[in-house]
């Protein structure tokens, strides 16, 4: 039996298409506009992934590219897949309804979504999957904007969806439910062509499935798994320091695989006991910073683990971050972002490394990110480092378990 097909679009590092690639299905080509988050995905989904690659048409480069280009250079192409495609999936860049950001109403990539839709309406696939964060289903409030007062953009999506014969679910939902550690709450549509017999909502059938797909990943069926759980082997305390693989004057930990977690394990399926993953290199912090950390660290009843800082205690510990979290060894993460000074090591005197922050985001061990670690200045518009990379990214668990859940509304 043949795959079911899918593209990926504003397809970042990869965490959707290795989601839905775990899932079964098979990937025809992925859209992504900067250069670094692009070649992690080429790296780990079609040079290095000898089993289910993506099968890429000849008529596309496999390169960085935006939306735009490929509906102003490919439009008869993509014109020409329908009826090839089952899944167009995607998460348009979020920042503009961002409740972390300035949740602008105007934000050019907020008309991101209407080229996903452009797309759409050229190669017609049976189903649709659209992850966004938590404020692309609440109302921008205010004047002088192109969406309506108090308008909720996902109700914008779904009109013009509904138009073209969509019907169309979304809601709210928590990645930790999958198993991943860390709440990380998203926006996730679901849309079928054609769809007017369908009368359970595909979010009905993720509940019922949750238990049954934690299970089958060796995991606990219901409850948090812990930050511990996800990088008590990738702590420094015990453990040999090393020079970093790829990068100069740096330090990282030595791997090894020794008294392992449940979800470690998980993490590590696919490579040997001595592989060790890549994107372990440890911060330099400059030493009023480590004290800085010490200081939060030791204090656990005045600094409360696992919750962002007050604003008058990250004044008083001379930051102006507008988040700064402490984490708490036994609970899930706090949501992982693009910076990776929003969250402090549990026992440690620093930030996490980008391997923990994948953990996290639940990537596997063997997936390799590529480009630089941080950048700054003007290139942080342009730039897309491997912190970021993680931090934008789908949750692979999260987005494995969508996939298994598209694919089963066929026998519904």
């Amino acid at each position: 039996m043949d795959k079911k097909v899918f593209i990926d679009l504003f397809a970042g590092c990869g965490g959707l298409s290795l989601g839905l690639t775990n899932a079964g299905w098979q990937g025809l080509f992925a859209v992504e506009r900067t250069a670094d988050a692009f070649k992690t995905l080429k790296h780990n989904l079609i040079d290095k992934n000898t089993v289910t690659p993506f099968k890429w048409p000849e008529w596309l480069p496999q390169k960085e590219m935006t939306t735009s280009e490929i509906l102003d250079n490919y439009k008869e192409q993509l014109a020409n897949l329908k009826g090839t495609v089952d899944l167009i999936a995607g998460g348009p860049p979020c920042q503009g309804f961002s409740f972390a950001g300035r949740r602008n109403p105007n934000d050019p990539r907020n008309k991101l979504t209407e080229q996903y839709i452009e797309i759409v309406k050229l190669v017609q696939p049976k189903y649709l999957l659209l992850e966004n964060v938590k404020g692309f289903k609440s109302p921008f409030k205010g004047s002088g904007s192109d969406i309506a007062k108090n308008k909720v953009y996902a109700e914008v999506v779904k009109d013009k969806l509904e138009e073209i014969d969509y019907k169309v679910f979304y809601k709210v939902i928590q990645a930790s439910k999958f198993g991943v550690p860390q709440p990380r709450p998203r926006f996730i549509m679901i849309a079928i062509k054609d769809g007017e017999k369908i009368e359970k909502s595909p979010f009905d059938l993720i509940e019922e499935f949750l238990p049954e797909y934690r299970k089958s990943k060796g995991l606990k069926e219901v409850g948090e798994i812990s930050v511990k759980e996800a990088i008590s082997d990738l702590e420094i305390t015990g453990r040999e320091l090393i020079d970093c693989e790829d990068t100069k004057n740096f330090k990282q930990v030595k791997y090894s695989a020794e008294s392992l977690t449940t979800y470690q394990q998980l993490m590590r399926s696919g490579v040997q006991d001595k592989y060790s993953p890549n994107s372990l290199r440890l911060p330099k912090h400059k030493t009023s910073t480590r004290l800085r950390f010490e200081k939060v660290i030791d204090n656990p009843d005045k600094y409360k683990k696992g919750t962002s800082l007050p604003k008058a205690q990250m004044v008083s510990l001379g930051t102006n971050k507008r988040s700064f979290t402490p984490l708490h060894p036994d609970h899930h993460a706090c949501t992982i972002t693009t910076l990776p000074d929003d969250l402090l090591h549990y026992s440690e005197p620093r930030i996490l490394t980008v391997r923990e922050n994948a953990r996290i985001q639940s990537f596997p061990d063997w997936f390799e990110f590529q480009g630089k670690y941080t950048t700054g200045g003007p290139k942080r518009k342009e730039e897309c480092p491997r912190y970021t990379q993680v931090g934008n990214a789908v949750p692979p668990l999260m987005a494995e378990a969508l996939g298994k859940i598209i694919d089963k509304l066929n026998n519904e």
